[in-house]
């Protein structure tokens, strides 16, 4: 079942889904808006083959920067994150969308699935237009759709990425970036 307005807020008086900074403008009719952050790592362009058993430093692959606004340049792969960090009861999954103004600039995300249980700001991967699009921090970019689980997981989401903030490179990084 896919959570209406009304159902996620009472999920969130009661305490049950979190969101902060919370902003009742973000509260859609059958999701969350979710801002951008101000932190981004661009994917560079190098024959330097990454290998998950001895991936080096991240510096190798990554060109990682903060900012009030930054360019997402034709073709290239970007890491952002969410403003917003969300904290969801082991009973709701969620489905990451682009919202559809930015997906109308050709600016595309992979399907992104956020596990049951999972908190900590969302790391996005992001794939350029044919043409150069500005982003600005605390803008809204992605639609958060809130799925109830049948029955609640009887593992709910603990893994490496639980708590983050900023952008989390892969894990096998054993050094992350910082932002």
């Amino acid at each position: 079942m896919i959570l209406s307005d009304k159902d996620i807020r009472i999920l969130l008086r009661a305490g049950e889904l979190m969101v902060e900074p919370f902003d009742d403008e973000v509260v859609r009719e059958n999701g969350l808006d979710l801002r951008l952050g101000n932190g981004y790592c661009a994917f560079k362009n190098t024959d330097k083959v990454l290998d998950p058993r001895a991936p080096g430093s991240p510096e190798e692959f990554y060109e990682c920067r903060e900012g009030e606004s930054f360019v997402i340049e034709p073709h290239r792969h970007y890491l952002l994150h969410t403003l917003e960090y969300v904290k969801l009861p082991p009973y709701l999954a969620g489905l990451v969308n682009l919202r559809s103004t930015w997906a109308r600039t050709g600016i595309y995300i992979p399907s992104t699935v956020v596990d049951a249980g999972f908190e900590g700001q969302l790391t996005i991967e992001v794939i350029g237009s044919e043409f150069p699009v500005r982003l600005y921090a605390r803008e809204r970019f992605l639609h958060l759709v809130l799925v109830k689980l049948e029955t609640p997981s009887e593992r709910p989401y603990s893994g490496e990425y639980r708590g983050q903030r900023g952008v989390k490179l892969p894990k096998f990084f054993k050094v992350q970036a910082g932002i």
